[in-house]
């Protein structure tokens, strides 16, 4: 059977976009919440200060990914990026059933290129240049079901009404600016926050709503698929409504012409890297001592937006109905080769062509994310129990983490944590991290072998800086 070969979906170009920039990190470890000597904790609370000042190796001062999906383990997501010509994944039955009916996956990166904070007096400082990206995809299990059908054998080309849909797929790329504060307000409370500028990279959406796919094909072999000009008969059909919108300089739609002379988007190329869109956001937090052991913490995150201009923005949709008569030479055999191609996103089976009168500025939302943490302290504060709730508002789904965790904290410069997930990893998600001296490294979700759902790994190497005045 055949299958085209191009960046086979917008999710491969996209996992590239956010791969190529830089070397990458996660938002936040949560699993270094409740460790008083690390600095990371920060980037989930602006208010809970570290023990002294620091400065943070350009760029592998911290190096993290983070990978969340509901259903498709770490071996099926590399088989769906890297479906190859003779790649039939699809094909098994274990794959399909491992499958929910509708499949989500999130990729959170980012990197520090430049970030500091400092203690002036009962203040601490802070400040960063990085970049980000926040990567999410809906993926059905019927779309799976379709490929897995028009790949079987005997497909009955002569009465073939299929129909699925609902895949979205989102990214958002930007370069942030930040300049944070936080200070002890009484020896009880501690108030924190961050004001960032954001400078948009490239901002893609796609909505694939309904595909309908439908076939009076005579003469098309069930076996091989294969199309015999001068025995073939009747005609086929695809229905699509779908719309994509893309606001870059770096990304670029290609566009080529299908055989009644229209323009359709056939594959994204790399542009010149610049800055499509601008704006702004906010972190706030707050830690509250309310016994002599027990402290009780909150914060949001990425209160912000993004606004991208009109003249770095496209914006395409499906033509709607496409007719394929075996009385036209070639038509059937481009019908058959289409629905056969394999890709979990078809651009020749979704024809979106670019509308010129379309284009406008677009304004789009960060990802949110609210934590709430509550910590107790035992052995004079050199053990600490903790738990901790996370909302990440992140698209198509908002993704819901509680962990708890047992800290060691007998120094600033040596801190242990492990911690326990209960939400994303149905129970077996283990975490661990370790601050020895400018060292930090740590995880929140362990890999424990191709079905692993959530994985993340974090690596920081910085400069120690000035100690707390008392």
């Amino acid at each position: 059977m055949k299958r085209t070969n191009k960046l086979k979906s917008l999710a491969l170009s996209a996992l590239l976009l956010g791969g190529m920039i830089v070397p990458t990190q996660a938002q936040f470890l949560r699993t270094s919440y409740f460790m008083e000597g690390s600095h990371y904790r920060m980037q989930l609370n602006p208010a809970l200060t570290p023990g002294r000042g620091y400065i943070n190796l350009p760029v592998i001062g911290t190096l993290n990914a983070t990978v969340n999906s509901s259903s498709l383990g770490y071996q099926d997501i590399l088989d769906i990026i890297d479906n190859s010509s003779d790649g039939d994944y699809f094909m098994s039955q274990d794959f399909i059933n491992r499958l929910n009916a509708t499949n989500e996956l999130n990729v959170n990166l980012s990197t520090d290129i430049i970030s500091a904070g400092w203690y002036k007096g009962k203040n601490f400082w802070s400040f960063n240049i990085g970049l980000r990206n926040d990567i999410g995809a809906t993926i059905p299990r019927n779309v799976f079901e379709f490929m897995n059908k028009m790949n079987g054998a005997n497909v009955n080309f002569a009465d073939l009404n299929e129909e699925f849909g609902g895949q979205g797929f989102e990214i958002n790329s930007f370069a942030e600016v930040g300049l944070g504060f936080a200070r002890d307000i009484t020896d009880k409370l501690t108030i924190g926050g961050k004001v960032k500028a954001l400078l948009g990279i490239g901002n893609m959406k796609l909505n694939v709503n309904t595909v309908s796919v439908n076939s009076q094909l005579e003469g098309v072999d069930l076996s091989t698929g294969y199309v015999d000009p001068e025995h073939v008969s009747g005609s086929a059909s695809v229905q699509v409504d779908a719309t994509l919108e893309s606001s870059s300089k770096l990304l670029e739609l290609q566009q080529s012409t299908n055989s009644r002379g229209e323009q359709y988007i056939d594959n994204i190329d790399f542009g010149s890297f610049g800055f499509a869109g601008y704006g702004a956001a906010i972190d706030l937090g707050v830690s509250y001592k309310l016994l002599k052991n027990l402290t009780l913490s909150a914060s949001v995150l990425d209160l912000g937006f993004i606004k991208w201009g009109k003249g770095n923005t496209q914006v395409a949709h499906a033509r709607g109905n496409q007719s394929y008569e075996a009385s036209t030479p070639g038509e059937a055999m481009e019908f058959v080769d289409m629905v056969q191609s394999g890709e979990v996103l078809n651009f020749d089976m979704l024809q979106l062509g670019v509308d010129e009168n379309a284009a406008k500025a677009r304004t789009t939302k960060l990802t949110s994310t609210v934590a709430v943490g509550a910590e107790y302290a035992l052995l004079k504060n050199w053990l600490v129990l903790g738990a901790l709730y996370t909302g990440r508002f992140a698209q198509p789904k908002t993704i819901n983490e509680l962990s708890v965790s047992a800290n060691i904290r007998p120094a600033n410069n040596f801190n242990v944590a492990v911690s326990y997930s209960l939400l994303q990893g149905a129970g077996k998600t283990f975490g661990a991290a370790v601050k020895l001296g400018p060292i930090f490294v740590g995880t929140d979700y362990m890999f424990f072998g191709k079905n692993t759902k959530n994985v993340n790994a974090y690596i920081g190497f910085s400069i120690p800086l000035n100690k707390q005045k008392s």
